[in-house]
């Protein structure tokens, strides 16, 4: 079995420069079908990035330090972006997945890294799937399992249903573009202090250092990092003729989450700056209803289902694409994989019975130390083994906010471990 997945067929029609700047040789039909995979894996990562876990702790956080907390949403933005541009240029020069590449340079590791990112991407699985299942209680009243239930079945259909090509990408577009929509309502009707914010961005008033831990883990860790560029794989989107779209497509990424971040914050700090008073157990569902009144909370409900089942999407994927060049069983029968990880993240959700914040703390954490394991390993290669790039040199700028991003990484794991108790106990 060949670790390189084959690319898409295209005529060409002039040569593009390894750059990515020449022009795209590829006819109009598999344009449209590459830019609905690349818009499927902007999506992708951006919804991951932004899934449940974030929502609760942009509530939380927002009620606790108010505008400040738009410096830590910025950084986090900022931090990201450099990390995804490194990741989907390695993984989307190389054509191989991120386990795969760390095999080539250190043997064992890429099955370490494989091990790290689907403990934690079950561990995620369970809070993703409860999400959903919650979140289909606010908003429709049904029973938080049957909606648990209700929430998986329908994720495993997007793997399963053929009759539609590209549902995967399809699926995640729609919701991630449902949940941009009702989150942008909430903001304008709260009519936040957009200017404050703006200052507090630079200028922070007692902002400690530990929500940026907290946020790095939380919505860049573990699967996220490599859920879009895995995604760009397996559409075939690949190589040094494909440069140009790659690198637009994890700047797209990374911009589609930031909007994301900063009209949440933005709708919560309206409600917060009104004089609303957050519910501690659900901030962030608190500010819809204060908005919007009781039909905000069913809308909150909505919202939170969409981040769960992207999210869901998102983690059972990425973590099957880790186990696939590495076990020709999952490799034969991938979107089986992906069915039983969504059924067994359900079956332990409906054992414990809810998905307990000391576990989610656990996942946060977790998803912290992988980063800068994954990360370093990518950079090395960027740096040091172009022959796995297709001879391509990556621009010394970008490996320097790598490196950059990657320093803070291992600070952030170690403290966001260290902080635990601080926070949660």
């Amino acid at each position: 079995m060949s670790d390189v997945p084959e690319s898409q067929p295209h005529e060409s029609t002039g040569t593009a420069e390894p750059d990515g700047t020449g022009p795209d040789p590829s006819p109009p039909t598999v344009n449209v079908k590459r830019s609905v995979a690349v818009a499927g894996a902007m999506f992708l990562m951006a919804m991951s990035a932004a899934g449940p876990g974030f929502i609760s702790q942009t509530g939380t956080f927002t009620a606790r330090y108010g505008a400040s907390f738009a410096a830590a949403i910025v950084a986090s933005v900022l931090i990201d972006l450099a990390i995804q541009l490194n990741v989907w240029r390695v993984v989307g020069l190389s054509g191989l997945r991120a386990q795969d590449l760390a095999n080539r340079v250190v043997p064992w590791s890429g099955h370490v890294l494989a091990f790290l990112v689907v403990v934690g991407g079950l561990v995620f699985g369970i809070g993703n799937i409860s999400a959903a299942g919650l979140g289909l209680q606010d908003a429709t009243g049904l029973d938080l399992r049957l909606g648990a239930v209700i929430s998986a079945i329908l994720a495993i259909l997007v793997f399963n249903y053929r009759a539609l090509e590209g549902t995967i990408d399809r699926a995640v577009i729609v919701l991630g573009v449902l949940k941009i929509a009702l989150i942008a309502i909430v903001a304008v009707i709260t009519a936040p202090p957009v200017g404050e914010a703006a200052l507090r961005t630079v200028a922070p008033v007692g902002l400690d250092f530990l929500p940026v831990l907290t946020l790095i883990g939380g919505t860049v860790g573990g699967y996220i990092t490599y859920a879009g560029a895995h995604r760009l794989i397996e559409s075939g989107t690949t190589g040094p003729e494909n440069l140009r779209t790659i690198t637009r497509g994890s700047i797209n990424g990374i911009l589609v989450t930031g909007v994301l971040r900063v009209l949440l914050f933005l709708g919560i700090l309206g409600a917060v700056a009104a004089g609303a008073q957050l519910s501690k157990t659900d901030p962030a569902g608190s500010a819809f209803e204060f908005a919007l009144g009781p039909i905000g909370l069913h809308l909150f409900g909505v919202v939170l289902w969409t981040a769960g089942m992207t999210s869901t999407i998102g983690a059972s994927f990425t973590s099957a694409s880790f186990l696939r060049t590495l076990s020709s069983a999952v490799d034969r029968r991938f979107n089986l994989t992906i069915s039983a990880f969504i059924a067994l993240c359900t079956i332990a959700f409906l054992v414990i019975g809810k998905a307990p914040s000391s576990l989610l703390v656990f996942a946060g954490a977790f998803n912290g130390l992988i980063l800068p394991f994954g990360l370093g390993l990518l950079l090395w290669i960027a740096w040091r083994r172009r022959d796995l790039l297709a001879g391509i040199r990556q621009p010394v700028w970008l490996l320097i906010i790598g490196v950059t991003a990657f320093a803070f990484t291992v600070y952030a794991g170690i403290e966001s471990i260290a902080a635990i108790p601080a926070i949660f106990g």
